[in-house]
Formats: structure tokens, sequence, C-alpha cells
């Protein structure tokens, strides 16, 4: 059995998909019997569904475990979910400073979103000394890898001049390859990019797309900066980013 990892911070394989939508139970017993035969990619994958309790009994410990062991041979996606549970305490007591050592070691060897998770450790100085500069060339060397969250990063520092030349022109540019790459947060600030420029029809659908995909604390930021906005159409959008956060941190109540 053969995997395919897709190129998004999740390990299912391209060929299980279909299986884990219609049978998770069904993959993940295939999963299970290929990463007890050995399967590297298969190992990686248990984590991840051990991790969501998808099609499986969640268990975030052995969900670790298992991206340890996948991580040991080599496995640089795992090695950097190892970094996501010891940031985020998932299976284990969070360690920022464990999380960053993980990061690392996938970002040395080209993974973008290690390199892209180490960036955002070191510019908020968690688990790591902060260094402003060492994070812009991590965001800049995961968005020319084509990462498009770090695409919306690297913009942002070229358009506030934080540690580099202020770049209007590229960070706009870096904005757009963002949002079209899915970041919501890129959309965000595309449509920002647009609305400034008076093109409020194409800014309004690029917001629509970040209502569509943003988590919780985005849509809550949002919301409060479409309050504030000049143009009254893209005013108006600010009570449905309310409305979706509401029933977002509903969801989150819930669990």
């Amino acid at each position: 059995m053969s995997f395919q990892l897709r190129r998004q911070e999740v390990l299912d394989g391209d060929r299980l998909k279909a299986m884990l939508d219609e049978s998770p139970a069904r993959a993940a017993q295939a999963i299970v019997a290929a990463a007890r035969e050995g399967l590297v990619d298969a190992q990686a994958l248990l984590g991840q569904i051990l991790l969501d309790g998808n099609g499986i009994t969640q268990d975030q410990p052995l969900a670790l475990r298992w991206f340890d062991i996948a991580a040991r041979q080599g496995h640089m996606m795992a090695r950097n979910m190892l970094g996501r549970c010891h940031e985020h305490g998932w299976g284990c007591v969070a360690d920022a400073a464990m999380a960053a050592r993980h990061y690392r070691i996938a970002a040395e060897a080209g993974l973008d979103w290690a390199m892209y998770n180490y960036a955002n450790l070191l510019a908020t100085g968690r688990g790591v000394a902060e260094d402003q500069l060492q994070a812009l060339e991590l965001y800049r060397c995961a968005a020319e890898l084509g990462h498009a969250k770090s695409m919306n990063l690297l913009g942002r520092y070229l358009e506030e001049g934080q540690v580099c030349p202020k770049d209007l022109q590229a960070a706009h540019g870096w904005y757009r390859r963002s949002a079209e790459g899915g970041d919501f947060r890129g959309q965000f600030s595309f449509a920002a990019v647009l609305a400034d420029q008076g093109n409020i029809d194409e800014a309004l659908q690029w917001l629509r797309r970040a209502l569509s995909g943003g988590n919780l604390n985005f849509l809550r930021v949002a919301s409060e900066a479409l309050l504030g906005a000049t143009d009254p159409q893209i005013r108006a959008l600010a009570p449905a980013y309310a409305k979706r956060f509401a029933e977002l941190e509903q969801v989150f109540i819930s669990l």
C-alpha cells in the first residue's frame, strides 16, 4: 500500500480520502494494518486519524506516539505534527520550546508548513527568542514554495516595512497570490487592497470567500474591522461575519 500526501497540513492520503469519507472505519483499519507493517506514510496517517478521531476512537497521546515513530524514520510532516502537538498540548503538556525544535528540524528539511509554524513562533517569541528577520525569511521561503498562509504574512511584512524595505507593490502581489491560493486571511488582505483602489465589487467577492472559510478568531477580528469600513457595501458584511462567528462559537462550546 502506498500513500500520496496532499499539500496541506493534514496527513490523509489521496487514495484513502474517498474511503475515509465513505467508510472511515474501513480506511482506519487499512491504515492501522499498514502502520504495523512499518510503512512510514501509514504511521503518519495513523497519527492524524487518531488525532482527529476520524474512523477510529480519538486518542491524542497515541497519535503523538505514532507521529514520533514516523518522524524518527525521517517523515517530515509527522515531525511537523509533533511540533503541532507540543505547541497546542495535544496528547502532552504544551511546550512551545519543544514544538520549536520539531518545527526547526522539518523546516531545515524544506517542509513549507514547518517553515510557517516555526516562523510563527519566532515572530511571537514563543518557545524561542523573538527573531523577526528569521521569521520573515522563513515566510518568504515557504511562500516561494507555494504556501498560501506564508504569502499573506510575507505581504504584511512588506506592506509595513518590518525588518525589510517597504514594498507595497510586492505586498499586494503576495496578498493576491495568497487569496488565489485559498487562504482566508490572504483573501481578506487582498480585499482590503482592492477596496482601497476603489474596486468594491471584486473586494466583496473576496470578502465573501473569506467569510465562508474563516476560523473563529479570524471572524471575530474581521467582523470588528468591517464595522469601521468606509464603504457601506463592505460595512454591510459585518453582521454576516458576526453571525458566522456566533455559529462557530456555539459549535466550539458544544464540543
